[in-house]
């Protein structure tokens, strides 16, 4: 039997999605003729060539839209040019023709559209008069100059195809808003039903192409996030109308968080299988299944784990309480064989260190454990298979991978993909990755525990850590102790602190919004993050607004946490997010505004001795002044190094 597992549109651009690579390598080591394709890649190749942009350019003069955007027009004004170039400039990112750099760097050989306005931004930051990026760069830097350029252009780009083809195009996500929580499945099939867009002409021709290239029994295809969900049914809707008798298996973390109330029965006119959680197991119980469709001994269908079918017009869970999930030390090594590793692209979108790990090179990624070891916070799908059961695996076995995979990509680069890499199996992997002389460079998630003492942060970085990431969420004592973090403020800086002293960088993932948080622990909360940002402890971070989700403490249990949800439609597709009434009343979104307008400039030096208070100035009333002091965080941490020197 033939597999072809595929990461429908779209993901990111640097480096692959691991789900495919690891049920490649899983089901290759057992004996499985499992292959693996990019299609969210190839889709961004087929549109950013210049073949690509001819189309463009004619789809648009082709449309009669009342108004274009500035994108749009400039992009029309500057055809030609986009035209020329954009073969050079996507070489360029990805690696292949480093020499253009000279012409990209000094400006002028790329259309410079819109998002190039941001460049002058950072005039603030060169002396009077000079570069407004020489601070980044120096005279030295024209690689990272040209590709932070030559990312400005792929952004505009981007806006052209959203703006000008197709409103559902982003880089990073396709037709995100018809699969995010969406209780009915109608917005999808009447995207699907519509006549094809020209990004839908292109996805339609390279499914052709993989499926006449590899002639698969089963199509497998990853769903992790909303912006996969589109372009996963548009790529099954062609396989059952090319190649009906190939088997469509649906699966990943979308399905996981978002289908496990699964009722409807269209799902099924394209997908003949719909799987839950970790999809080893489950995906070994349906090819059993199509490999042997009655038990010889029992006259039965081979039973299934986790998976939905559609039987006599309705949606069924077929589980068998027999079958148990393959224990995660025996998932296998994943394999990036059959991707094309030299075509990703590597972006710089922002002048910040830290910010340009998640789109700038490419990693393999592993997991280190399945699961999270805390499993507490309210505010996390803890209920939920990938996130409350934990297993972990031995530092031999974790080093045993990282070498298989240095051997095949040539690449000793490691994104570890866990929620929060357990601090014990972190520490023997260092220890391991120092004995065995093993020379990688890696970062991955974590919770910010006061396990990582300066001493051991060291460890880490001698065994290659160059970066971490962990929740700070609401940086206010009360709010952490409510949604049962299991650290405070001044443990985070500490830690962090640790850190960034042994040479790691640190990115902070923080939220607002969350249940009960007033106005004055919001401007408390930016106030704390401003002083971590102007002690080094951090380098960079991102608000997220709080969503209250059904799997969750909070969603299970919302007047614990004092708020009441509002009545939801009856969903038969996908349910997630909660809506819920805060008592507070406060206008979270108005503040989100100045949060992330404080953030983008902290991140870049600026602003960091400012009242924080400045950053409100489009909420509706007047913020109330800080009350936390000014030095909170230098306090706390010139206790802590004196401590660590001694």
């Amino acid at each position: 039997m033939r597999i072809l597992l595929l990461t429908p549109p779209m993901t990111q651009l640097n480096t692959p999605y691991p789900a495919t690579a690891y049920l490649t390598g899983f089901l290759r080591e057992r004996g499985y003729d499992a292959r693996q394709a990019d299609p969210a890649l190839e889709l961004v190749l087929k549109l950013f060539s210049r073949s690509g942009l001819e189309a463009v350019r004619d789809a648009i003069a082709a449309t009669k839209a009342p108004r274009a955007s500035h994108s749009v027009r400039f992009f029309q004004a500057n055809a030609d040019r986009y035209i020329r170039t954009v073969d050079a400039a996507v070489r360029f990112l990805q690696g292949k023709d480093p020499s253009v750099a000279l012409r990209i760097a000094p400006g002028g050989f790329l259309p410079e559209g819109p998002r190039f306005n941001q460049i002058q931004g950072y005039a603030a930051l060169a002396p009077e008069g000079g570069d407004a990026l020489g601070w980044a760069f120096g005279s030295l830097g024209t690689t990272d100059r040209a590709r932070f350029l030559a990312s400005l252009y792929i952004d505009d780009l981007a806006d052209v195809i959203r703006d000008g083809v197709d409103s559902r195009f982003e880089l990073s996500r396709y037709g995100e808003k018809l699969a995010a929580s969406a209780p009915s499945f109608d917005p999808l099939a009447r995207n699907l039903a519509a006549a094809p867009t020209l990004v839908d002409r292109a996805l339609d021709a390279i499914t052709a192409e993989l499926l006449a290239k590899h002639e698969p029994d089963l199509v497998g295809l990853t769903v992790p996030f909303p912006g996969n969900v589109y372009g996963a049914f548009r790529i099954a809707r062609s396989v059952k109308a090319w190649r009906p008798q190939t088997t469509v298996v649906l699966g990943g973390g979308y399905v996981n968080t978002e289908l496990r109330d699964l009722a409807e029965p269209r799902v099924f006119d394209d997908v003949d299988y719909v799987t839950l959680d970790d999809g080893e197991q489950p995906f070994l119980r349906i090819l059993a299944r199509i490999e042997a469709p009655v038990d010889s001994n029992s006259n039965e269908a081979p039973g299934l784990l986790r998976t939905f079918v559609r039987e006599n017009g309705a949606v069924v869970l077929r589980s068998d309480a027999q079958v148990h999930d393959i224990p995660f030390k025996d998932a296998g090594t994943p394999t990036y064989d059959g991707l094309p590793i030299g075509s990703y692209l590597s972006l710089c979108e922002m002048l910040n260190p830290m910010h340009r790990i998640w789109s700038d090179g490419r990693w393999n990624k592993l997991t280190l454990a399945h699961g999270c070891y805390w499993k507490k916070c309210n505010f996390c799908d803890v209920t939920l298979d990938y996130i409350g059961r934990y297993e972990d695996q031995s530092a031999d076995r974790i080093v045993d991978r990282i070498e298989a995979l240095v051997a095949e990509t040539g690449q000793s680069g490691f994104h570890f993909v866990d929620e929060a890499a357990p601090p014990k199996v972190l520490f023997s992997m260092a220890k391991r990755l120092l004995e065995r002389q093993v020379e990688i460079s890696w970062w991955g998630n974590v919770r910010f525990e006061k396990t990582f003492t300066p001493e051991l942060a060291e460890r880490l970085a001698a065994s290659g850590c160059v970066a971490i990431s962990g929740g700070l969420e609401v940086a206010s004592d009360r709010l952490l102790t409510l949604m049962n973090k299991g650290v405070t403020v001044e443990q985070v800086a500490r830690v962090t602190d640790a850190f960034s002293r042994a040479g790691i960088l640190v990115h902070a993932y923080l939220m607002f919004g969350f249940p009960t948080q007033t106005v004055q622990e919001t401007v408390d909360a930016l106030e704390r993050v401003r002083q971590l940002f102007a002690a080094n402890c951090i380098q960079s971070a991102y608000w997220h607004r709080f969503s209250a989700t059904v799997h969750s403490p909070i969603g299970k249990d919302p007047e614990k946490f004092g708020i009441r949800l509002k009545p939801m439609p009856v969903s038969t597709f996908a349910r997630n997010d909660l809506d819920f009434e805060d008592p507070t009343g406060v206008d979270h979104d108005a503040l989100g505004i100045g949060l992330k307008k404080a953030l983008y400039n902290f991140m870049h030096g600026i602003g960091l001795d400012e009242d924080v208070r400045a950053w409100f100035v489009d909420y509706p009333t007047p913020v109330p002044k800080p009350k936390v002091p000014r030095n909170l965080i230098a306090a706390a941490l010139g206790a802590s190094r004196k401590t660590s020197r001694n």
